[in-house]
């Protein structure tokens, strides 16, 4: 092959796993009003995901009130119908590598994600009558597009350069990736990195999830600079159920099975198999002892084998009367809402402790399970999901990962069949979790910003989201991790999403792309490597090579040692013609953090100016080798505040 014309590069493909109403609302997204109102809902703007495919006959995808799509597309319809595709779901594609045979949803999760980044409005959305209220996508009025890469058995490296080949040609403004495989060795081998750096040339916003490896370090998917990593974390709503136990203690879980004939009032036998065999602490299908859990309340562990809907069947299958579902550690705080076979509850670790010490304690344990629907008003939200992958970054650790982070718990949206297990009139509508459905809502997001801002390239889009990120909760507190301890820079990056703030960000830190090319041959890659991932021939002897940290992103990650480091910015005036900026720096714990100048002033909008910062320790050797520290530079004027969070890891 390396003989043919044409030749780049070849090695064996591999295959990637999908990352997975009230949410605009939570958001600060207003129907009629605010930012949704002057960015027209993503009119106009084109939204491209690669994903599982899409049910196109689902009302989140209708396009009553929908223009034509703008004269530059030229995708396709490949459903057998063409009527499949109107003016909302303008392009479906599917690709063959994974035997896909059509670009209908045959998962779920492709008509999630697209009714999450772009779906229309749809009156009486809700999951087993829980989170009732109408649903709608972050862009609502913007176009979606659909390539099918992913089958039952995965997603393979083929379809997805192929798709985001297509999507490119065809011509959207906003690329949705929720999926990935994890770090790979250098970005030359990340093919949703090269694909992404083709679409970030043409102007296409590539928004990816980070993946669900959390909360471990070290842990994220799609972290190249180019594109815009998104991390996860909950909302306001919770849909509660409470178990109440023979001694009255009573510990809040949530549940989207909410049966109204479950005995609430009367307790129930309640047995942790876990106890008596390893094999059925995860309750297993076949690993329980119907003698044991028949007629009785369940506790199974989170882990082993199988969902935790699969939990719930072999707990049923068993003769089991309900389930409550018990985090681990690591599950901490992070608790899902799903649409359980049977009475079930789903508790974090804290309570899970309690509930098992009361069943050690006592030699007749009993328990109830009372259902309380939706509450909405959570001031702990947003906490960062267990799940959600965090930084840093292990192919560039002089570039902060994750970007951002948004909803990407318990989110109702368009599901391609019912999940209900009834037989009156079933709603087509799930509840998922993931950083896959977190991408999606920043791709909306995107595509808002897209549409209010046309002539805004992809870094300034990333750069107005990062800057005017939330850092606290609905609470005013900071921002929490599953363990309910403040949130790291790994862990949210910039902070989370707001986007009316993100519309009118006041300044921004742009990116050209032939910026990323001084940055690649800065990193040391070989040329042909820096080749593969531009697409193109280059000379990195003729470059202007830059460190990592050199780069004009919107937040610093330096690796830093005895020595002084010194990195510049520049940011351009997006905001008010005339208007000074003061710095505020928030110098992370035993280093000093040095801005020259401390004062910016434009006289014009599309006006840029730079400023340096030095980075020195100062902790008198008390930090050690890997140790990370945090903080922030911050610009003020009367009406803006534009921030970069800081990340200092000890070298």
């Amino acid at each position: 092959m390396r003989q043919m014309n044409g030749f780049v590069s070849a090695r064996p493909e591999k295959v990637f796993p999908l990352h997975t109403t009230h949410t605009p609302n939570f958001l600060g997204l207003i129907q009629n009003s605010g930012f949704w109102k002057d960015s027209n809902y993503g009119k106009g703007v084109i939204v491209g995901l690669l994903d599982s495919g899409i049910s196109p006959d689902h009302p989140s995808f209708s396009d009553e009130g929908m223009p034509p799509p703008p004269p530059k597309w030229r995708g396709e319809c490949q459903f057998g119908s063409k009527n499949a595709c109107n003016n909302k779901l303008i392009g479906a594609k599917y690709f063959t590598n994974g035997n896909a045979t059509t670009p209908f949803d045959e998962e779920g999760h492709g008509t999630h994600t697209a009714a999450t980044a772009a779906g229309s409005f749809v009156g009486g959305a809700n999951i087993y009558g829980n989170a009732a209220g109408t649903a709608a996508g972050m862009a609502p009025l913007a176009h979606v597009a659909m390539y099918r890469v992913c089958s039952p058995s995965g997603c393979s490296e083929s379809d997805i350069m192929a798709g985001m080949d297509a999507a490119i040609e065809d011509g959207v403004d906003v690329i949705s990736i929720s999926l990935g495989g994890g770090s790979p060795t250098a970005f030359d081998k990340d093919n949703i990195a090269i694909g992404a750096f083709r679409a970030m040339e043409k102007g296409i916003v590539v928004s990816c999830s980070a993946g669900n490896n959390g909360p471990a370090l070290v842990s994220l998917s799609n972290e190249a600079p180019w594109i815009l990593t998104v991390g996860a974390s909950t909302i306001d709503r919770k849909i509660k159920a409470t178990a109440v136990l023979g001694n009255n203690e009573e510990y809040d879980g949530e549940t989207a099975f909410q049966p109204n004939d479950f005995p609430s009032t009367t307790k129930l036998g309640l047995v942790f198999p876990g106890q008596i065999s390893n094999m059925s602490l995860y309750c297993g299908e076949g690993a329980l002892d119907e003698n044991i859990v028949r007629g009785k309340i369940v506790l199974c562990e989170i882990g082993g084998t199988g969902t935790r809907v699969d939990k719930g069947k072999a707990v049923k299958n068993a003769g089991g009367a309900a389930m409550i579902l018990m985090n681990q550690q690591a599950q901490g705080d992070t608790t899902r809402a799903e649409a359980h076979v049977l009475p079930a509850i789903h508790v974090n670790y804290v309570d899970a402790l309690k509930i098992k010490a009361y069943v050690s304690s006592n030699p007749n344990p009993i328990a109830t399970i009372v259902f309380k629907g939706t509450v909405i008003g959570d001031n702990r939200a947003p906490v960062v999901a267990a799940f959600s992958s965090r930084g840093p970054s292990l192919l560039s650790p002089g570039i902060l990962k994750p970007d951002i982070i948004g909803p990407g718990v318990n989110i109702l949206a368009a599901w391609p069949v019912s999940v209900e297990n009834k037989t009156d009139t079933k709603s087509t509508f799930n509840m998922v979790s993931g950083t896959s459905m977190s991408c999606p809502h920043l791709s909306g997001v995107a595509a808002l910003l897209k549409s209010a801002h046309p002539d805004w390239l992809p870094a300034v889009i990333k750069s107005a989201i990062m800057t005017t990120a939330d850092q606290v909760n609905l609470g005013g507190n900071p921002i929490e991790t599953e363990l309910l301890k403040p949130a790291d820079v790994f862990a949210i990056g910039a902070g989370h999403v707001n986007p009316s703030r993100a519309n009118d960000p006041g300044l921004v830190y742009d990116i050209q792309p032939h910026e990323y090319v001084s940055y690649l041959c800065g990193m040391n890659f070989t040329e042909s490597q820096v080749g593969v991932i531009v697409q193109r021939k280059v000379d990195c002897s003729k470059e202007t090579r830059i460190a990592e940290s050199q780069l004009n992103y919107p937040s610093f990650s330096i690796v830093l040692g005895s020595t002084p480091q010194t990195y510049s910015r520049t940011v351009t005036n997006v905001g008010e013609c005339e208007s000074s900026y003061d710095v505020e720096i928030g110098s992370p714990e035993g280093v000093t953090v040095v801005v020259e100048p401390v004062k910016l002033d434009f006289t014009k909008l599309g006006q840029t100016l730079s400023y340096n910062v030095t980075f020195t320790r100062s902790d008198g050797g008390t930090l050690t080798t890997d140790d990370y520290v945090q903080g922030f530079v911050t610009w003020h004027s009367g009406k803006y505040s534009v921030r970069s969070p800081i990340a200092v890891v000890i070298g």
